[in-house]
């Protein structure tokens, strides 16, 4: 079972990426997926997560109407499309599971399996 990250970068304030979290050995639908980042040392802050077998998309303040959650299930993927990147943005981006089927709480507590990371830069 494995999580892996791609697509962040190095981008000016008011850019846009997308990040990709393509998971193996499970599928999305059996556990809530989130993102988390890295903003400080040792601190995670969770941002987006989806679990659709509780029908569920959450946003953090921070990120809400700007960034978007979208799924691939042919590809088994999980996208969060950013808009109007923000310096406060960036950071070190994990996508993160849940342990067993569960609603989205943005809590890393709650979550067990993790990916390495994709590092956002936004920066003029």
């Amino acid at each position: 079972e494995q999580l892996v990250e791609s697509g962040g970068g190095l981008v000016q304030p008011g850019a846009s990426l997308r990040l990709s979290c393509t998971a193996s050995g499970f599928t999305f639908d059996d556990y809530a997926i989130a993102w988390f980042r890295r903003v400080a040392a040792n601190e995670r802050e969770g941002i987006a997560c989806l679990s659709r077998g509780y029908g569920t998309k959450v946003y953090s303040h921070s990120v809400k109407g700007r960034f978007t959650l979208s799924s691939d299930n042919a590809k088994n993927t999980l996208y969060l499309q950013m808009n109007n990147l923000k310096s406060d943005d960036t950071g070190i981006y994990f996508c993160a599971r849940t342990g067993g089927m569960g609603d989205c709480v943005l809590d890393p507590f709650y979550f067990d399996s993790w990916g390495q990371g994709t590092q956002v830069t936004v920066s003029s």
